[in-house]
């Protein structure tokens, strides 16, 4: 596939979201959250 070598903006890769998440695990303010079910991405779409 032909693709220009310089653009405005690249395309990101998705990589590899696997593993648990040791950071964040504490709320800050007030006395509820939320919490996921399972593993994911959040996108803008």
């Amino acid at each position: 596939m032909l693709q220009p070598k310089r653009t405005k903006f690249r395309k990101m890769m998705k990589g590899r979201n696997r593993g648990l998440s040791y950071r964040g695990s504490k709320v800050d303010f007030g006395e509820y959250g939320l919490k996921a079910i399972s593993r994911g991405r959040l996108t803008a779409r």
